[in-house]
């Protein structure tokens, strides 16, 4: 029995379930302080919104079920920007570093936590990728933090603390991915100020396309013939879809008297810009798609799926992932046994994983679309939104999260904490064995198409 329980527990202390667990525990120490009276701006006693606010924060997402800027008192903003900041760097990355920070060095333990999170693919690069890590997020949110301040300083007549406030704030919910905005009514008051959505859009992509791109393209030479093909995946793919999304954005909102219709012709490329940089796991939002276009919230979809590059704060399936499908697909086409990119051959374990975490999140979202359909009364272009946006933790909502029941709000933390671990981290934590097969069985080919 003791052996039993020995083998159970060497199990469940592995780094794929220490993750999620680690998330978890911030989730319940997060929620935990928002439901202090500190917390709130009022005498609301429901506890819901502060488990919710905790899940969407840790898990960097932005969906809301309260006004941040109205609801919670400047000590719970606090505790949410500190969420923010914790889940988007990763709660074992920023546990190993702490450790590394205190001691000096690293156990074998403590570097296969943070190797297993940060995807360092090098075992010897734990402790240089740790601190790289953390000197990216310093710069980036640093220098968004000073622009934004003096743009709310000058432009929208800020006190000093105040624009100081808001723009350390809303850098480090971009640079994270998180959307978590200080206005009621997130960026739509500053939907065509170049000052405010420019610098917030740059922080997000630099966030999204992954540390280990950022820290491939400091190190090595800036010409592309040196990068790696996930490099070369995540900038192409990045570039792809936001040249996309902003343009199709722009067509299908340009004229709409409800979104862009308004603007004048320099606002609204503007806002174009956010309309397709803000889809990609961000969260913010300079219009109410409540009332965009079907084509634009189906465009949305899309993009939030996808999601931003591997091992950074952006979620969605992983431009890597999308693009190791469409070309293990086109290889197939071509009657090619290899897939191969930019000569070179992609491992089947690779393509199998890319197929399991893409399949994985679409049945997520089925699951969590049909669920809030039987919970609400929403309709089904609105949930499925929803779903897309809690699975990729983005956080765009078309207005119904503030209203949805306590039943629905549970579906959506779900979605959120499996998009921001991930759905083979998730799958592989719940397994119970994970043991090689050492026989091979014999093969049959069923037909296909």
């Amino acid at each position: 029995m003791r052996r039993d329980i020995t083998d159970f527990s060497s199990k469940a202390l592995t780094p794929v379930r220490l993750v999620p667990l680690a998330f978890a525990v911030t989730i319940l120490i997060g929620a935990s302080l928002l439901m202090l009276p500190a917390s709130r701006a009022s005498d609301n006693t429901d506890q819901m919104p502060a488990l919710f606010t905790a899940v969407s924060a840790v898990c960097v997402t932005g969906l809301i079920t309260v006004d941040t800027a109205t609801f919670w008192s400047p000590f719970g903003q606090g505790v949410i920007l500190a969420l923010i900041q914790v889940g988007g760097f990763g709660i074992m990355t920023l546990a190993t570093l702490l450790a590394l920070l205190v001691r000096k060095r690293l156990g074998i333990r403590s570097q296969l936590v943070a190797q297993s999170e940060s995807h360092t693919v090098n075992f010897g690069d734990v402790r240089r990728v740790l601190t790289r890590v953390a000197a990216i997020m310093a710069v980036v949110e640093g220098v968004t933090a000073i622009i934004l301040t003096a743009r709310f300083r000058i432009a929208y007549d800020d006190d000093l603390p105040t624009a100081l406030w808001h723009g350390a704030f809303h850098s480090i919910s971009a640079f994270n991915n998180a959307g978590f905005s200080l206005f009621s009514d997130n960026l739509i008051p500053f939907v065509d100020d170049p000052w405010i959505i420019v610098p917030i859009s740059t922080a997000i992509i630099l966030g999204a396309i992954g540390f280990p791109v950022i820290i491939e393209l400091l190190r090595k030479s800036p010409y592309k013939k040196t990068w790696t093909i996930h490099t070369r995946l995540t900038i192409y793919g990045t570039l792809l879809l936001l040249a996309l999304g902003i343009t199709l954005f722009a067509a299908f909102e340009w004229n709409r008297p409800e979104t862009l219709g308004p603007l004048s012709a320099g606002g609204k490329l503007v806002a174009a810009i956010g309309g397709g940089v803000f889809p990609r796991t961000a969260g913010f939002n300079s219009i109410n798609y409540g009332v965009a276009a079907p084509e634009t919230l189906l465009i949305t979809n899309i993009l939030m799926f996808i999601g931003g590059g591997s091992a950074g704060t952006a979620g969605g399936i992983k431009i890597t992932t999308f693009l190791v499908l469409g070309f293990a697909i086109w290889n197939e086409i071509r009657g090619r046994e290899q897939v191969s990119i930019n000569n070179r051959s992609i491992a089947s374990s690779v393509q199998r994983q890319a197929l399991s975490v893409a399949l994985l999140g679409i049945g997520a979202v089925i699951l969590g679309t049909v669920l809030l359909l039987v919970s609400t009364d929403y309709g089904f272009e609105q949930v499925l939104f929803e779903s897309v946006s809690a699975f990729a933790t983005v956080g765009l909502s078309t207005g119904i999260t503030y209203h949805l029941p306590h039943s629905a709000q549970f579906v959506l933390m779900a979605l959120m904490f499996i998009g921001r671990i991930g759905t083979i981290t998730v799958a592989a934590a719940l397994a119970l064995t994970n043991k090689p097969v050492l026989y091979r069985l014999p093969e049959e080919r069923p037909i296909i198409g």
